[in-house]
């Protein structure tokens, strides 16, 4: 009787996995080199509008892809050990909440523009993390930022800049505790609801080889990459081409400290078309600042320019349908305009 001796599990690729991660670290390192070096070509010099833009995509879409491949895969390995009915009940908390408060607090501390925060979004929702705590860490993640918060803390002392932390985190909150009560997960994008469905029926397995682990990763890239970055090429474009333009004169006329009621929901309306990172929108926040604009009215269009810009829609559109977006729109929108009309009203 001849035995068939059992096939030995193959090795992880732990030189290719090293020789990668070096390449990922050297990529994102460079990545205002790369962006300078692709700009030489063209005869622009950062000082125009033109120049300007460019060297935002040149430096923008690399920078998302990079995160958006890392963080998958990262996930990817993640599901393999930890089942989503497991993260489901860590993250959704005893209490009405809880996982909110969290995920809030993790996106505070993450240093990510809005459109950098959607792939670790997207990695939350494949990991089944409930969708109301996922929109509490994007709502979060860019709009309340340290660079931010130190420009406050700079300018007008530890009272403003606390305050602005408390309704930032407040509505990104409130803002995911009501998306999460509305059950809107059917307006979730059908390969994403598949993706959320092979997570559960492919739940962690101990017995998994890191080969077979790996695999399963890299599979996940090549699946969601491979549907988003179209998305986020669109996305960055438009926000890199109005990020170049921005027309401080026009909007401090609209926000200055004697404007009408309306100023802070056009502020709002002037902030979502634009695409910045906080770092990039605070120099013109301090120029409408010196040329008068009220405090309040300034804050709303910062928080609209880097929580609920137009090109992360773009972004978002891939991963959810419309009724979902204009939601979370609306919600973060509702929240912008509270903190603008309290910070007006206390200073």
């Amino acid at each position: 009787m001849t035995t068939v001796a059992a096939p030995h599990p193959r090795s992880a690729p732990w030189g290719w996995v090293a020789l990668a991660l070096a390449v990922w670290i050297g990529a994102y390192w460079n990545l205002t080199a790369f962006a300078d070096a692709l700009l030489v070509p063209t005869g622009l010099s950062r000082d125009t509008h033109l120049g300007e833009a460019l060297h935002f995509f040149f430096y923008d879409t690399p920078k998302v892809l990079l995160l958006l491949t890392l963080i998958v895969f990262m996930m990817g390995i993640v599901h393999t050990f930890v089942s989503p009915e497991r993260t489901r009940a860590l993250l959704s908390g005893k209490r009405i909440g809880v996982g909110n408060v969290f995920a809030a607090t993790l996106g505070i501390v993450t240093p990510f523009c809005s459109c950098s925060a959607v792939p670790l979004f997207i990695g939350f929702l494949s990991a089944g993390v409930p969708l109301g705590i996922t929109f509490s860490f994007l709502i979060a993640a860019p709009m309340v930022n340290e660079v931010a918060l130190a420009l406050l803390f700079g300018m007008f002392g530890w009272k403003v800049a606390g305050l602005y932390l408390l309704l930032g985190l407040s509505v990104a909150i409130v803002a995911g505790v009501i998306i999460g009560k509305l059950g809107m997960e059917r307006y979730l994008e059908d390969w994403v609801r598949a993706l959320q469905v092979a997570a559960n029926v492919s739940s962690a397995d101990e017995r998994l080889s890191w080969a077979e682990r790996i695999d399963s990763a890299i599979a996940q890239v090549k699946d969601i990459v491979g549907k988003v970055w179209p998305y986020i090429l669109a996305g960055i474009a438009l926000g890199a081409g109005i990020h170049g333009y921005v027309p401080e004169d026009y909007m401090a006329g609209i926000m200055g400290k004697d404007a009408p009621w309306w100023s802070v929901p056009a502020a709002v309306l002037i902030g979502v078309p634009m695409y910045s990172n906080a770092a990039g929108i605070i120099p013109v926040v301090e120029a409408l600042i010196g040329k008068g604009a009220a405090l309040g009215t300034v804050l709303a269009f910062m928080m609209s320019v880097i929580a609920l810009s137009l090109p992360e829609m773009i972004i978002l559109r891939k991963v959810l349908k419309l009724p979902l977006i204009a939601t979370f729109a609306s919600v973060v929108a509702v929240g912008i305009l509270i903190v603008g009309y309290v910070f007006n009203a206390v200073l």
